[in-house]
C-alpha cells in the first residue's frame, strides 16, 4: 500500500508541476499579448512563434504516443 501512495502522490506532484507551468505561461502569454496590441507587426510574429512551437509539439506528442 505504501508503495501505491508514494505513486499516487508523485502523480499528483507532477500533475501540478504540469497545470502551474500551464498557469505561469498562460500569464504570460497574456501579458505578452497586451504589451504588443498596439504592434501588429510583433503581434503577428509572435503569433508565428506560437504557431511553429505549437506544431512542435503536436508532433512531438504523436511520435511518442503508442498506438492503441
Amino acid at each position: 500500500m505504501s508503495a501505491e501512495l508514494d505513486t499516487l502522490t508523485q502523480k499528483v506532484e507532477e500533475t501540478t508541476t504540469v497545470e502551474q507551468s500551464a498557469i505561469e505561461l498562460l500569464n504570460g502569454l497574456s501579458a505578452q499579448i497586451a504589451s504588443l496590441k498596439n504592434d501588429p507587426v510583433k503581434l503577428q510574429a509572435l503569433s508565428d512563434s506560437l504557431g511553429a512551437k505549437s506544431s512542435e509539439l503536436a508532433a512531438a506528442i504523436q511520435a511518442n504516443t503508442p498506438a492503441a
